[in-house]
């Protein structure tokens, strides 16, 4: 009997950095045949062709799915979605996978989601019944979902959310995020490496930014953006480490206003389309604090016991722990957080405080549902009801 083909889809250089360790995990195991199909901003030279850091890992690209157009707009968007459902059918007709893997809420994911779909290939999904009310990602996160036949997520919470949706409660698993596999597993850099890395001292204080478009509030990244840069002003002194937005509508608008931010600070900041896993986490690791809208702040960060500014609407709806700080978009609520999140009290308070993520060991569990579970019977989906009164 052939090795059951577990085919993995990949899009951005973050959901690449949480599907490492199960993508090794597949890999490592006799009885599996691991395929890779890279997309989106994978191959991107924009956007630093990153999955040459995919191949440099010792993996091979089975597919990769051009999809990805330059332009950041509604409609460019919507254009590249309508690709990658027909790059994404070829694909998996000349892989036949026995199931697909996707992690998250990306356009990226619900073409290859939709392809699936119609070709009658179950489907794995990471990460559902989330929220993030400020994003279309939202309403994809949960198409995606709907879609899907096997649910891997993060917390019990979570969990409820899913079989709320009418998916099958023994189809659905808790295993915690993904992400805390990278945190436990790698031999993250000490603060002199990390500077040489970046090559970027660290002072007192020091900033890892991130910032994404918030896509259900179209216009208003130029404005929260300038508003983080005059509550970073206050900090002249401060390093600030920014890594660059997705490929989401507004995107560029982002990145461009952050070269031009940097060029003005050249001692302090720098600016990076990917850290990759090892620089990021290690970045984490020596800040003193992590501010934007990036899911990682909510999810990997606390694990670190290190403050999150939360910026906006964009991760409204997560579980969050103590040690994130929500504010407004404005300079004053921004620059109120970053005093709090600096403060020894604060400081001090996180240090006792449990990720509610889970601690990690959860690609070892996704990988062994994905081995057992009878394939044969996945794609006949009935709907769940709740026993409740309306």
């Amino acid at each position: 009997m052939s090795n059951r083909k577990i085919c993995v889809v990949t899009g951005t250089r973050a959901e690449y950095g949480l599907l490492y360790w199960l993508m090794r995990e597949i890999q490592n195991d006799p009885d599996l045949h691991l395929q890779i199909v890279a997309t989106g901003m994978h191959l991107s030279p924009e956007f630093g062709l990153t999955y040459k850091v995919i191949e440099q890992d010792g993996f091979v690209i089975d597919e990769k799915v051009e999809m990805l157009l330059s332009s950041d707009t509604s409609v460019g968007v919507a254009t590249s979605v309508g690709l990658g459902v027909i790059g994404f059918a070829g694909a998996f007709e000349r892989l036949k996978p026995d199931i697909i893997v996707v992690l998250g809420d990306r356009f990226e994911i619900l073409a290859a989601a939709q392809a699936a779909m119609v070709a009658r290939i179950p489907l794995a999904h990471l990460h559902g019944g989330e929220t993030t009310e400020g994003v279309i990602d939202e309403a994809i996160r949960h198409s995606v979902t709907k879609m899907s036949h096997l649910h891997f997520v993060s917390t019990e919470v979570y969990r409820r959310r899913v079989i709320q949706m009418g998916e099958q409660p023994d189809r659905v698993y808790t295993v915690g995020a993904i992400g805390l596999d990278n945190i436990r597993k790698m031999n993250l850099m000490d603060r002199q490496s990390f500077e040489e890395a970046v090559q970027l001292p660290l002072r007192d204080p020091s900033f890892l930014l991130t910032y994404h478009p918030v896509t259900l509030n179209q216009g208003q990244s130029q404005k929260a953006m300038n508003e983080l840069f005059q509550a970073l002003d206050e900090y002249p002194n401060a390093t600030c480490i920014f890594t660059k937005p997705n490929a989401d509508m507004e995107g560029r608008l982002i990145s461009r206003m952050i070269d031009e931010y940097v060029e003005s600070r050249p001692s302090t900041c720098k600016a990076f389309v990917s850290l990759g896993q090892l620089r990021y986490l290690s970045a984490i690791q020596h800040v003193d604090a992590v501010i934007g809208n990036s899911s990682s702040g909510i999810l990997e960060v606390p694990y670190f016991k290190k403050p999150t500014v939360n910026m906006g609407d964009r991760q409204k709806g997560r579980i969050q722990a103590s040690s994130v700080i929500n504010c407004l978009e404005t300079k004053e609520s921004i620059g109120d957080a970053i005093k709090q999140a600096l403060s020894s009290e604060f400081r001090r308070d996180i240090k006792c405080m449990n990720s509610p993520y889970g601690d990690g060991e959860v690609s070892g569990k996704i990988k062994g549902i994905l081995k057992e579970a009878n394939l044969s019977l996945l794609l006949n989906k009935g709907f769940y009801d709740l026993s409740m009164e309306v």
